[in-house]
C-alpha cells in the first residue's frame, strides 16, 4: 500500500467517526488546516523480516506521538493498519480529537498533585493471554502517579512478551522516551508462564475544568 492509498484509508477511517482530515504537504493529514495532524508510512520488510507501519500523530506544535506496527507478507501493511485501528485509533480520537467511543476504549482517571488526569486506554493487542493482568494495569497506573507530568497530553507505549523458552521481554516508553518505571511495572505482573505477548497504548491528559 503506497502513500496515497494509506492516506485515503486513514481519511476513511477518521471520517467514519465524523472527523474530516485534509491533505497537507509531506503526506500529512490535518484537521481544519491545523493540528491534530497524522501521517502513515509503510516500510516493506526484506526477506522473511516483517515490514513496519509508522504512524505519527502531532496533537500540538513540537509534540509527536510515534507509533509503529509490524506486518508480515503481502498483507503486511493492511494487517498493521488494522492493528493500529483496533489498538490506537480510539484513544487517539478521544485524547486528540475529542471523539469518545466508550465501547472501543477504557476511560479512567487518577489524581496526582493538584491535577486530575484522564486516562484513555486502547484495546490491547494480545497473543496467548486473554487480557492485561489487573496487577499490571495497577502497577502501570501507580508508576504514572509517581511521574512529574507536565500539564499536557502524554502517551505511554507498553509491550511485554514471553517466548517458548520462558524468556521475558518488557519495553515501555513515555512520550517516545524509554521509561524504566514502566518496564518494572510490566515485569512485576502476573503474566502466564506459557508463550504470550501483549501490546498496549495509554494516553494521559490533564483534566481541564
Amino acid at each position: 500500500m503506497n502513500g496515497p492509498a494509506l492516506a485515503s484509508r486513514l481519511r476513511e477511517m477518521f471520517a467514519s467517526h465524523d472527523v474530516e482530515l485534509e491533505d497537507d504537504e509531506e503526506d500529512w493529514l490535518v484537521t481544519d488546516g491545523d493540528f491534530p495532524a497524522i501521517r502513515a508510512t509503510w516500510h516493506a520488510g526484506r526477506g522473511d523480516e516483517p515490514g513496519h507501519l509508522d504512524i505519527d500523530v502531532v496533537p500540538a506544535e513540537e509534540r509527536t506521538i510515534e507509533l509503529s506496527y509490524p506486518g508480515y507478507g503481502e498483507r503486511g501493511c493492511r494487517d498493521a493498519l488494522d492493528d493500529f485501528e483496533r489498538q490506537a485509533l480510539y484513544p487517539l480520537l478521544a485524547a486528540c480529537w475529542y471523539v469518545t467511543d466508550d465501547r472501543k476504549l477504557d476511560v479512567g482517571s487518577f489524581d496526582c498533585g493538584l491535577n486530575t488526569w484522564d486516562v484513555f486506554s486502547g484495546k490491547p493487542g494480545l497473543r496467548g493471554v486473554a487480557d492485561i493482568p489487573a496487577s499490571v494495569r495497577d502497577a502501570v497506573h501507580a508508576a504514572l502517579r509517581t511521574q512529574s507530568l507536565t500539564a499536557e497530553l502524554h502517551w505511554v507505549n507498553l509491550f511485554h512478551a514471553r517466548d517458548a523458552d520462558g524468556n521475558e521481554r518488557a519495553l515501555a516508553t513515555l512520550d517516545n522516551q524509554p521509561w524504566g518505571a514502566g518496564v518494572t511495572a510490566l515485569s512485576s505482573g502476573d503474566w502466564p508462564q506459557a508463550e504470550n505477548s501483549a501490546r498496549w497504548l495509554l494516553l494521559v491528559d490533564v483534566r481541564d475544568y
